[in-house]
């Protein structure tokens, strides 16, 4: 039974993040307390790897029956104890299963649980590795368990596969941790119609700080060693990125995590950049919260000239040619002309995005939360493009030169509010001549 766009248990959780007393039980008859939650998918450490999460509230097993026809194919996994460390009674045990030695574009069946309770069965088609797949890809930040208004056709579109993969950029439920965990666990099981079929690649964001990320940190499994807050992965013809924004300013949980970031981001960028992995994979996009440029009337990050954000990894990107850059944080869609240091570097006035100078930045965070929408300031030189409605950006790199973005609005049900090609026949350090060309440079001061 599906309620509002939530599935049976979802509307349960948001009934107890919102305080209303009700109870469900699982599929088969399975308590609540032993049937699998949450389930979501995210990439492993290689192309053959699917990663398969889930949540009890009681410990089982974790097991994975899985199969191309049937589900023949049997995989245990590990489980954690997460407590949190604010509601006593805040105890969840987080499943992981690794699924191993996938074939490149085949489509599997799977469940997970245990013998005390199964979920339903879900769905993927692994990714593929050839040069010519350019997978359709959501990017959005800022999407709450309340006002959460890009689920209903994230769903849609997941259903329809016109999505093969999901990006959050940060800002979870509103909050993963508030009311116990309950908003979380309303949240985890609203985009389960979402996760539960494609991977859904998270990027950590300034509503996750409590108790040093750790709600973040438990509930989703990303690549890479350091629990999600910075990872990297190829896909298509793209090497993703994701950062933490947030080691700049929740100092109380210790400066050097922005060293260690830092150092690795180097590194892993600068092995993108050897001539084997940039012509496998030629266009580099970044994503992280807070962004580094925003025209929005607020004062505490962004829209200052000394934004945290772009002094300690503005200069980074350029030199190591990031061709894309895509934050959150503030609850509206921004398209800026490449820009460097508050230089606009076009590739031409007639052709601004072929072969630019400098990189390309979005905005996306109006995918829809109780805080609403912000508010514009008037809209600087260095914006080509604005939009206040509730929505959310789709993108796809179509082949080594053209990486194409459009935004979606659910405002106008569904209709494409903004568009642009990214054309580039040049990629890799020190291909941007920004630095050169002062001409156009101003600031918002």
């Amino acid at each position: 039974m599906k309620m509002f766009g939530l599935t049976g248990v979802a509307f349960a959780a948001l009934f107890q993040a919102l305080g209303i007393g009700l109870f469900i039980s699982g599929s088969y008859g399975a308590p609540a307390y032993v049937y699998p939650m949450h389930v979501h998918l995210s990439y492993g450490e290689t192309d053959m790897q699917m990663v398969v999460t889930w949540t009890t509230y009681n410990l089982t097993d974790s097991v994975v029956e899985f199969g191309s026809s049937y589900l023949s194919n049997v995989v245990k996994g590990q489980v954690t104890k997460f407590f949190d460390a604010n509601d006593t009674n805040g105890i969840w045990y987080i499943h992981r299963v690794t699924l191993q030695d996938l074939k490149p574009g085949m489509k599997y069946y799977y469940h997970c649980g245990s013998d005390q309770g199964w979920s339903d069965l879900f769905f993927f088609t692994n990714r593929r590795t050839d040069i010519n797949w350019a997978p359709w890809i959501a990017a959005f930040g800022d999407m709450g368990s309340v006002n959460g208004r890009s689920i209903p056709r994230l769903q849609e579109e997941v259903a329809k596969g016109t999505i093969d993969v999901i990006l959050h950029v940060g800002d979870f439920a509103y909050d993963l941790d508030s009311n116990g965990g309950a908003m979380g666990d309303a949240f985890m099981q609203q985009i389960e119609s979402i996760a539960g079929y494609v991977p859904y690649m998270a990027t950590v964001g300034n509503h996750e700080n409590a108790m040093n990320f750790s709600h973040y940190k438990q509930r989703f499994s990303m690549p890479g060693d350091n629990q999600g807050i910075f990872y990297s992965y190829n896909l298509g013809r793209i090497h993703f990125v994701s950062i933490s924004t947030e080691v700049f300013y929740y100092t109380q949980y210790g400066t050097a995590q922005i060293e260690t970031q830092y150092n690795w981001l180097k590194k892993d960028l600068e092995k993108a950049n050897e001539p084997k992995n940039r012509e496998r994979y030629p266009w580099i996009v970044v994503l992280g919260h807070r962004p580094m440029y925003c025209a929005i009337a607020d004062t505490d990050d962004c829209d200052l000239v000394r934004d945290k954000v772009r002094v300690a990894l503005e200069q980074l990107f350029y030199e190591q040619g990031v061709d894309l850059e895509i934050w959150a944080h503030e609850h509206e869609y921004e398209r800026m002309y490449p820009m460097y240091n508050y230089t606009i570097c076009k590739g031409s006035e007639a052709y601004p995005y072929k072969n630019p100078a400098a990189p390309v930045h979005i905005v996306t965070g109006s995918a829809g939360c109780q805080e609403l929408h912000d508010t514009f300031l008037p809209q600087p030189k260095w914006v080509a493009k604005n939009v206040l409605d509730y929505g959310y950006t789709k993108l796809k790199a179509i082949n080594a030169t053209h990486l194409y973005l459009q935004q979606i609005s659910d405002d106008k049900n569904g209709a494409i509010v903004d568009s642009v090609m990214i054309e580039s026949d040049r990629h890799g350090p020190g291909v941007f001549t920004c630095h050169q060309n002062q001409i156009n440079k101003f600031t918002n001061v």
